[in-house]
């Protein structure tokens, strides 16, 4: 198959899906020509990377309005326009100086080498002054687990170091943190965000946190990618964050850091994995930073359009995908300068405007559909995050979130990708539509990189609403050609080389039929869901059943 041109392959891929769908698959027609050719376009030159705030916004939002309204969809956002405004804080760091004081002399503390470090507060300059160092462990505080990584230590106006990842993910049978957090599978508490927002509770003026490649589920060259960049939704004075400065700390240079204070950091991380693990501080050490910040406030957009419902047009099934990307950076090899996102996300994009183009062309639906294209995704989930905040439409009467975010290009499956098993009963309609397919649910293979944590439809998941992403480097796909070695392999060659760089542009190595049997699958369930009064619900154990059950009276 690679020796095929790409629109051959879209052909045989047209073919093969014909071959296995049911009637409802049959009606989703996922048109290979039209993903290639929305592809082409978003990752072009022209569209500089899609950068919130650039004129690579300014040409996504008119081409999404255009493709939107070609198709005859209603505009969806406040007021009945197109667009939803999500004001950010933009802020990118300068040349500056950072280091670290030890008791054996200065360590530097070099950006993108060292540390990784920006910040989300609008200051001219990011300023640490003699901070103490302490180390709080995995930097848990969960009470309903009975953890607390703190202890009462006072962290105002120090650096906090964490651990990646949860306290059992590198735990051994029989240790006190085993199974505590989910065994393998990351919880919120593993994930970046969460330390950095619990940093900033506990008044810390800086948040570091160790890497590990494993832990965190990718390697240091996408730690580094944005650039020193970094976003915010707009908050106001009192709600900003204490943190002048948030990022990672490299494995190697956190060994060497630990050491100079007298510390064995292997020793400490097994230490982190109890409860009574109390927090280290880092004797005679302390960081210094000064750092200037460019920032600005801009005005994103996420891009709102439906099909409305036709008996129950208040309750909605929301598609969504994320437009933005990483914008400009350094030239790759091939002089390339725009990380485009070709893959990341629009291929997702692409998919969902077939989706809405077979459901605008279909039967009327009972229950409205809103496309939801997100700004900022890249930025921390913040286009979506807004609109949680402030939904268009309520979320105790949104039905389901279903988000595309990486699809696999290497070529058709027998399996689907499931991110977050055990959390919803949208997992079932999943097998039962991938069953139609001649295919199987496969969990995904590294639950403890926390994926399910990492894509638009978590700002909604959070908020109760029943939630399913499609991502295809969640787990190594069963491939019709060269099984899961050749899915490994396609992830290993994504993730290593491409993931958020340059090179994640349209290539005439896709083969695009796993992505189609996907689309058509997630487009499926929406569709069946728009034409019944189902509700997917919340599995028990997830911790996101209690709150979408508080507000069941509003579906009765």
């Amino acid at each position: 198959m690679r020796g095929m041109t790409m629109i051959r392959r879209f052909a045989f891929a047209a073919a093969l899906l014909a071959g296995t769908a049911h009637p409802a698959l049959a009606e989703m027609d996922i048109d290979p020509a039209q993903l290639e050719q929305t592809v082409g376009t978003l990752a072009s030159d022209t569209f500089e990377g899609r950068a919130p705030g650039t004129a690579g916004e300014d040409r996504t939002l008119g081409y999404l309005i255009a493709r939107f309204e070609a198709l005859g969809l209603e505009p969806a956002g406040p007021d009945g326009q197109w667009l939803q405004t999500v004001p950010l804080l933009h802020t990118k760091l300068g040349k500056g100086s950072m280091a670290f004081a030890t008791p054996t002399g200065t360590m530097p503390a070099t950006q993108a080498e060292e540390i990784y470090v920006s910040t989300i507060r609008p200051d001219d300059v990011a300023r640490v002054e003699n901070a103490p160092v302490v180390f709080v462990g995995y930097g848990v505080n969960a009470p309903e687990r009975g953890w607390d990584d703190f202890k009462g230590a006072d962290l105002k106006g120090k650096v906090a170091v964490f651990l990646v990842n949860d306290p059992d993910f590198a735990a051994r049978p029989g240790e006190p943190a085993a199974g505590t957090f989910g065994d393998k599978a990351m919880t919120y508490y593993g994930r970046w965000t969460y330390k950095f927002e619990e940093a900033a509770r506990q008044g810390a003026v800086a948040a570091l946190i160790v890497h590990q490649t494993d832990a965190a589920g990718y390697g240091w060259n996408v730690v580094e990618s944005p650039g020193g960049e970094n976003y915010d939704i707009e908050r106001a004075p009192d709600e900003l964050t204490s943190l002048a400065l948030q990022g990672w700390i490299a494995g190697d240079a956190a060994t060497q850091l630990f050491s100079a204070a007298g510390l064995d950091l292997a020793a400490l991380k097994e230490a982190a994995r109890s409860p009574d693990f109390h927090p280290v501080p880092l004797e005679g050490v302390t960081f210094n930073a000064s750092v200037p910040v460019q920032h600005e406030q801009v005005d994103s957009h996420n891009v709102l359009a439906r099909i409305p419902g036709t008996a129950h047009p208040d309750q909605v099934i929301m598609y969504g995908a994320h437009w933005d990307a990483y914008g400009e950076g350094k030239p790759d090899e091939h002089g390339h300068i725009y990380r485009a996102g070709a893959n990341d996300d629009a291929l997702g994009i692409a998919g969902m405007l077939e989706i809405a183009r077979n459901m605008q062309a279909g039967p009327p639906l009972e229950r409205s559909v809103i496309f939801a294209a997100w700004t900022a995704e890249e930025r921390g989930l913040l286009g979506s995050e807004y609109y949680a905040a402030n939904p268009v439409f309520p979320l105790e009467k949104t039905v389901a979130n279903l988000d595309i975010d990486i699809l696999q290009t290497a070529g058709a499956a027998s399996d689907v990708i499931l991110v977050g098993e055990g959390q919803n009963t949208l997992e079932d309609r999943m097998a039962t539509v991938a069953a139609t397919q001649g295919r199987t649910v496969t969990p995904e293979s590294l639950p403890q990189n926390g994926l399910f944590y990492r894509a638009d439809h978590f700002s909604f998941a959070k908020r109760g609403v029943p939630v399913m992403l499609l991502m295809g480097i969640a787990g190594a796909a069963d491939l019709k050609d060269g099984g899961r070695k050749a899915g490994q392999a396609w992830i290993d060659d994504y993730t290593g080389n491409c993931y958020h760089q340059a090179c994640d542009r349209l290539s005439e190595d896709w083969d695009l039929t796993g992505a189609i049997q996907d689309i058509a699958l997630i487009g499926t369930i929406g569709a069946d869901l728009a034409g019944s009064g189902d509700w997917p619900t919340w599995k028990d154990g997830s911790e996101f059943k209690a709150r979408r059950e508080e507000s069941a009276a509003a579906r009765q």
